[in-house]
């Protein structure tokens, strides 16, 4: 495809900006492979002499494994509830008629806008009351709902041509079973994408867990990564960008496996009404 001369300018600034997102990336990865001498004297992105040493590290001083088990069983644990929370509520928005439901669904809506710091202490105190801080499940429990899925799951719902429900209401069919063999496997792709960026969002956090979990062995990923900086005073750079690169690394193959499907759902979710 050839490229007028009027366009150049904004392909340039838009390889600028790629660079510019691309970069700490790359310097981590590429740090997580050298010395600690190559690492403060060698500002190359390709190592002189690659090395493991950063990762055996990591193993060494952190129980990695379990570390990683309670950041997977985090992010699982909420993405599977706000999910489940997302399609009973988006259905029960677009197929059920009862009083003042726009205004319920813009009070819902509402709630993405209230910031984190305004809940963070309720939030904290509820927990303590129940016994759940230090647990990966007080750092859960709070996330069980999103309003921000429930409104992209409402919007893929909105776009289910209603003959198909008209029929299966003729049939007889419970709402469970509409919502069973109907909508999840149309909307299945926005179910897929949304999961992503529930999965995701979860599994990089770091305020909430930091409030709430005490125990390194009940540390996340990231906790570990903050950990880790401190403990070694941020001087030990191949072991912190060691511990980057294994934090990154699944959230970048998630979205790079699924990236088509979570694309696809913003934009479906701004044209239906």
């Amino acid at each position: 495809m050839k490229i007028k001369g009027s366009e150049l300018k904004w392909h340039f600034l838009f390889l600028v900006i790629v660079l510019m997102l691309i970069y700490p990336l790359l310097f981590s990865l590429s740090t997580s492979f050298k010395s600690m001498s190559e690492a403060f004297s060698s500002p190359s992105l390709i190592p002189a002499e690659p090395t493991l040493s950063a990762y055996k590290r990591v193993f060494e001083v952190v129980p990695f494994a379990r570390i990683l088990t309670n950041t997977f069983a985090i992010a699982g644990l909420v993405t599977v509830f706000k999910l489940a929370t997302g399609i009973f509520a988006a259905y029960a928005f677009v197929f059920f008629h009862f009083r003042h439901k726009t205004i319920l669904y813009f009070l819902l809506i509402s709630t993405i806008f209230i910031p984190f710091t305004v809940t963070m202490i309720p939030n904290y105190i509820t927990l303590s009351r129940i016994g759940l801080v230090d647990s990966i499940y007080g750092v859960a429990l709070p996330q069980l709902a999103d309003a921000t899925g429930i409104f992209l799951l409402r919007q893929y719902m909105k776009g289910i041509p209603m003959p198909l429900m008209e029929v299966a209401e003729l049939e007889r069919a419970s709402h469970w079973t509409r919502l069973r063999t109907i909508v999840v496997p149309i909307i299945k792709p926005a179910i897929l994408s949304i999961g992503i960026i529930f999965f995701i969002n979860s599994w990089n956090e770091y305020v909430w867990p930091a409030i709430i979990i005490k125990s390194e062995i009940n540390y996340t990923l990231s906790l570990a990564l903050q950990m880790f900086v401190s403990s070694e005073g941020g001087t030990d750079v191949p072991v912190t960008m060691a511990v980057a690169t294994l934090t990154m690394l699944l959230p970048l193959c998630l979205y790079a496996v699924c990236q088509r499907f979570i694309i696809g759902t913003f934009a479906q979710s701004g044209i239906k009404g």
